[in-house]
């Protein structure tokens, strides 16, 4: 029974392959039009130039700035920078005293504004915990998104008669339209949410009825943390009054209380394994703070009233930044009254290390000073630019005049695929650059030359699969269908290791490794792509014209050429005729089978073939047992022979 055919559909994979470039091109154009978006991949501070702030860190007591605190001045102006969606910026120490911060092109005022921005840090009681995500109606959304519905009482009566006396306050306040007015339609806004509080004064600084007012509420319900936008920090919010926030991962929102303790009350903080009472050493990471006078005699305060109140209101946020760092929960019947608290949890070497550092860096009242503020040019990366696209043109060029050598016409199918792939790469990076704010570096740029080797690879291994079973005697379709099978997973292997080094590349490396290391991914999956979906069906539209089907000798599949017209041995007697479109014809007699294999020794035959043909032909020329005796011509002295004996036998 026949083994039914394979249906291909060469074109539309190539449809596929255009709706997506028409897609990619298309949103350029539109977002040019009605949006800020640029047909052209917006460039790094290497290549473009930019604005260069240098900022020096000053204290209001004169303390000394060390080090450590200028690294975690940095993380706080990267954290805000990479928030805001500026790529490529550089964020470097001078000195050991001064920080520049480089920003490619023209940043607004708005990005401006957050490097000069001072951080602080600060510890609010948290009142309300919730999933990043916003909620369009804080009505309907889950219980522990909406602030009166989670909290517990703050001054002994039920958290839902605090909920219910907030929109009666409202409605008392609202004045009564005028009779004239009754008969106009209702405007169909609705009105903003109040900003009065629920009371005249809170209990305490965990008082939700006071703090959680209903424009508090709904700011908290329709905050989206996992918006970047969301994650730049440098808000601090008034001290007395509630803060909605996120934490600088975006994977919760936080309704925080008035500020209790300022980050300038923090003492000391450090980081090392637990130590219990009993004086073991654990091998749990802890953070110890230790705050100053007035934070003691403040914090035993907050402990005492934290105690009496339920998760998440017993827990207190260190704010930096106006993002909430951490948010630890009071261990039940604790309360810290001489100021030295330790802070445990899932932490790791690191991450204790990095909350120390930032509690250390909320303990200087620090500010940040602008000593120098100018443009710089792209002269140098300019230059560099010029070069690398010259040697990126002659690698290009070289591949191709490779390709029409090794391939002749077979080779256009390889320019064709790089002008694919180039076609997709500038426009994948284009829309990077408009919706993510990506900028091309120069690494970038070195990351796009090294894919035209990777790219051009897997073309390569396609072609010569292909040949290799022109060679074993298969018809071009067949050819390319075999090949597709067998190249498929060595392409996929080579592209996965080339993945997985990018991807290394970018999580360990810094600065402008990162750019090479990400282009350098993204162009091994744009090969795939173009492999599918354009080298692959072209071929199957190529084999069945008549120049590449019979194998013009200018086409690159000339069997005379690859040495695939002679009959090859295919083991166990078996020969295969290349005339026979791929199927192995056996010779049908009883002598053995005399394998050939085109092209190889003098003969055309291994060493192993020819002593067997020579067996092959001594075993035909042995004469059998059957075989009569010849008759001795009696000229040549032989006796002949008598009946029955042999004289001189007789006795």
């Amino acid at each position: 029974m026949a083994q039914p055919t394979r249906r291909h559909r060469p074109l539309r994979s190539l449809i596929i392959l255009g709706g997506l470039v028409l897609a990619l091109f298309g949103s350029l154009l539109a977002g040019s039009r009605w949006s800020d978006a640029s047909l052209t991949p917006k460039l790094a501070l290497d290549l473009e130039g930019g604005t260069q702030i240098i900022l020096q860190p000053v204290t209001e007591n004169d303390e000394e700035v060390t080090p450590e605190t200028i690294s975690e001045a940095i993380a706080v102006i990267r954290q805000r920078v990479d928030s805001s969606g500026v790529a490529e910026a550089e964020i470097t120490s001078q000195g050991g005293r001064n920080i520049v911060v480089a920003l490619p092109g023209r940043p607004d005022a708005e990005t401006l504004a957050l490097v000069r921005t001072s951080a602080q840090m600060e510890l609010r009681p948290v009142l309300t915990v919730s999933g990043p995500a916003p909620v369009e109606d804080p009505a309907e959304a889950d219980p522990a998104a909406d602030p009166a519905a989670t909290a517990a009482p703050t001054d002994g009566e039920p958290a839902a008669a605090d909920a219910a006396a907030t929109p009666a306050a409202d409605a008392a306040a609202t004045p009564a339209p005028a009779p004239e007015a009754a008969a106009t339609p209702a405007p169909t806004e609705t009105a903003a949410p109040s900003d009065e509080p629920g009371k005249e004064a809170p209990d305490n600084a965990s008082d939700l009825t006071y703090y959680a007012t209903p424009k508090v509420q709904a700011d908290f319900a329709a905050l989206d943390c996992t918006d970047p936008a969301n994650l730049t920090g440098g808000v601090q919010g008034p001290a007395d009054r509630a803060l909605v926030t996120c934490d600088p991962d975006g994977t919760a929102k936080y309704l925080l209380g008035p500020v209790e303790i300022q980050g300038t009350n923090i003492a000391n903080a450090t980081s090392g394994l637990e130590v219990t009472q009993t004086g073991a050493t654990t091998n749990n990471w802890v953070v110890n703070m230790e705050l100053d006078g007035e934070g003691t005699r403040i914090f035993r305060d907050t402990t005492t009233r934290l105690q009496a109140l339920t998760q998440p209101q017993n827990q207190f946020a260190m704010v930096l930044d106006g993002l909430v760092i951490s948010a630890p929960s009071l261990a039940t019947g604790v309360i810290i009254s001489d100021g030295k608290a330790q802070i445990s949890g899932d932490f790791t070497r690191e991450t204790a290390a990095t909350l120390a550092s930032q509690l250390n860096f909320g303990a200087l009242p620090l500010t940040f000073e602008v000593q120098s503020e100018e443009q710089i040019s792209a002269t140098l990366g300019a230059e560099q630019l010029e070069k690398g696209l010259i040697a990126g043109l002659i690698g290009l060029g070289l591949v191709v005049v490779y390709s029409l050598f090794q391939y002749r016409a077979l080779g256009l199918v390889t320019v064709a695929s790089l002008i694919a792939a180039g076609v997709l790469t500038f426009g994948v990076i284009s829309v990077l650059s408009w919706t993510q704010g990506y900028r091309l570096s120069l690494p970038g740029v070195a990351g796009l030359i090294v894919a035209i080797g990777i790219t051009a690879d897997s073309f390569i291994v396609y072609f010569e699969r292909i040949r290799d079973e022109l060679r074993d005697g298969r018809t071009l379709q067949a050819a390319v269908d075999k090949g597709w099978e067998r190249a498929r997973q060595t392409i996929l292997a080579s592209d996965a290791v080339n993945f997985l080094a990018a991807i290394v590349l970018y999580l360990l490396a810094v600065g402008g490794v990162r750019g090479f290391a990400f282009t350098l991914g993204l162009t091994t999956i744009i090969d795939l792509v173009v492999v599918f979906l354009f080298t692959h069906p072209l071929m199957l539209l190529l084999a069945r014209t008549k120049f590449f089907g019979e194998g013009h000798p200018l086409s690159g599949l000339d069997r005379r050429r690859l040495g695939g017209t002679a009959p090859r041995y295919a083991g166990r007697g078996r020969v295969v005729s290349a005339g026979n479109a791929g199927t192995a014809s056996l010779e049908s007699t009883s002598e053995p089978k005399v394998p050939v294999t085109a092209g190889v020794g003098g003969s055309g035959q291994t060493i192993a073939q020819r002593r067997a043909a020579a067996a092959a032909a001594a075993r035909t020329t042995e004469p059998g047992p059957d075989a009569a005796a010849p008759d001795p011509s009696p000229g040549d002295g032989a006796a002949e022979p008598t009946s029955g004996r042999t004289e001189g036998n007789e006795h």
